[in-house]
């Protein structure tokens, strides 16, 4: 239609994304840096949004710790460790832009990625669903 504007595919990628984190049990979203949102479990970090504005740079960080997945996230066309030092503790920035993974495969390593940081209580929670 003819004025109607339409979300750019990485913005609808970070959407579901974000929706899906945000279903997991005990998942809050926060805002540390401004604009950027995280979503956290028991109070730490679990997946990296950045800013719902970044049309030019979207991306994801999440934290993964299985090999396999750790070396897929990477393949990703523009993916890399994560800054300040977090790519040593397993984190990977997946850009959402070009070449990027499926939004299903993202929302797999979001979970693995909460996996990782919830507690044992809430991973059987989700375990149960």
């Amino acid at each position: 239609m003819a004025g109607r504007a339409t979300t750019p595919a990485p913005l609808k990628a970070r959407a579901a994304v974000r929706a899906f984190a945000l279903g997991l049990p005990g998942a809050v979203e926060e805002f540390p840096w401004e604009e950027d949102a995280v979503v956290k479990v028991n109070k730490k970090i679990f997946v990296f949004l950045g800013s719902e504005g970044n049309t030019e740079t979207p991306g994801i960080g999440v934290k993964l710790k299985d090999e396999e997945a750790h070396g897929h996230a990477l393949a990703v066309p523009g993916a890399a460790p994560s800054r300040y030092g977090l790519g040593r503790h397993g984190w990977v920035s997946i850009p959402l832009t070009g070449g990027s993974a499926p939004v299903e495969l993202l929302c797999d390593w979001v979970e693995e990625s909460y996996r990782t940081i919830a507690p044992k209580r809430l991973v059987a929670e989700l375990d149960a669903r």
